[in-house]
């Protein structure tokens, strides 16, 4: 039986793929917390971005729990682990009981102690953005493929929206960059005409004898531009 969305969580599924709602720490956060929400059996959940050669960014992870988010560090202090597996692979990666699984047996002795019983990680890869989500259960083969799918269904959501989120975040940095470069040319540009008003310079010597003066200051350019427009600064040494 396929999984259903209830009305509260398909809302919270909407919103996570909007852009200008999240920043990439915090959509990892709230991906955590869907997923322990929606998907039946699951108890906790942690969720990590990872480069394109599997190196996780620590500041990019989140856990629905504290000792969830220390079974991150297990993994890559040790250096295995189904997460690195999963990155490595681009393959979900799952156990139906850490008790008599026999890969990873120092991650596995790690999730016994935290009473973790099973578990099921989906990656999710969109351009240079690799979304690991792993769940977690407290009892054995309680993560059925069927009902999990929606683990996958969210981590390919907010794969999307942090890939959109910072590619976003990008534009609107060019933005400000381009706006910033536009509001310097004008400064200097009204600085340069002060310049040429009072002492008849043209526009390659008002510009020039600005430099000088910036340089001899040790001033910025638009920092001595915005001084001589606000009548701060002799327009000459």
């Amino acid at each position: 039986m396929d999984p259903v969305l209830s009305d509260e969580i398909a809302v919270e599924v909407v919103r996570l793929g909007l852009v200008r709602e999240w920043s990439t720490a915090r959509a990892l956060r709230r991906l955590t917390e869907l997923s322990a929400r929606a998907v039946p059996g699951c108890a906790g959940a942690t969720c990590s971005r990872w480069s394109l050669d599997g190196h996780l960014d620590t500041e990019q992870r989140a856990a629905s729990h504290p000792e969830l988010a220390e079974l991150i560090d297990v993994q890559l202090d040790h250096a295995e682990g189904p997460l690195l597996d999963a990155v490595r692979t681009r393959r979900t990666v799952r156990s139906e009981d850490t008790l008599t699984e026999t890969r990873w047996p120092r991650y596995c002795a790690a999730m016994l102690r935290r009473g973790v019983r099973s578990f099921h990680t989906t990656v999710y890869e969109r351009d240079d953005t690799i979304i690991t989500l792993t769940l977690y259960a407290v009892q054995p083969g309680v993560l059925d493929p069927a009902e999990t799918s929606m683990g996958a269904l969210l981590a390919a959501i907010g794969g999307t929206a942090i890939a959109n989120t910072e590619h976003y975040g990008g534009v609107q940095r060019t933005v400000v960059q381009l706006q910033n470069a536009v509001e310097s040319r004008a400064i200097v540009d009204q600085a340069k005409g002060i310049l040429m008003n009072r002492f008849g310079y043209d526009a390659d010597r008002a510009f020039q004898e600005l430099r000088r003066i910036s340089q001899t200051r040790h001033v910025k350019l638009t920092v001595l531009a915005r001084r001589i427009v606000a009548g701060q600064t002799p327009a000459s040494d």
